[in-house]
């Protein structure tokens, strides 16, 4: 995804700076500094997140219920970032385990909401801060003004990449 968001951005430039080997070049190692921040990250948070009994892409959905509250699984699955399939097979995991429930809209039967449930939420109390406090701990070659800068220009990249393709940009990006 990320190789493709950066593709895109090359392929269509708007300034003529973007046209020089040099931009290319800076695009190239942007994208390398990219995944290999995110794989950095990922295998920093990942064994707490195992030995609580979730997966990444299970801790997304749970963590996106329990600060947006019910949402549409359809959303759920934009804001995670997976396929409708993954998203499926995710939140049936995790309603197996009594983590979430789905429910049908009342105005809409066709709409399917997902939850967290109790047991969802209170294991998100204990999951989340710890949670928070490996990735302070993973990111901490940063300062706390270089972290909002560089959240501002992934921002603005991730705003920019989702336009370029056609894709929804939502309040979260």
């Amino acid at each position: 995804m990320l190789f493709r968001i950066l593709n895109v951005v090359t392929s269509r430039p708007r300034r003529p700076e973007l046209n020089t080997d040099l931009d290319r070049a800076a695009t190239l190692q942007l994208a390398i500094a990219l995944g290999r921040s995110v794989q950095a990250i990922e295998r920093g948070i990942g064994p707490h997140l195992a030995e609580c009994g979730l997966g990444l892409t299970e801790f997304s959905v749970l963590e996106v219920l329990y600060h947006k509250g019910a949402l549409p699984l359809g959303e759920i699955r934009d804001r995670i970032l997976v396929t409708g399939a993954s998203t499926t097979y995710v939140v049936k995991k995790l309603e197996d385990r009594g983590l979430m429930r789905r429910r049908t809209a009342a105005e809409d039967q066709r709409v399917v909401f997902g939850e967290l449930t109790p047991k969802g939420r209170a294991l998100m109390d204990d999951v989340f801060p710890a949670h928070v406090d490996r990735l302070r701990y993973v990111m901490a070659g940063l300062s706390a003004s270089e972290k909002r800068a560089a959240a501002r220009l992934l921002r603005r990249l991730s705003q920019h990449a989702r336009h370029a393709t056609g894709e929804r940009i939502t309040e979260d990006d």
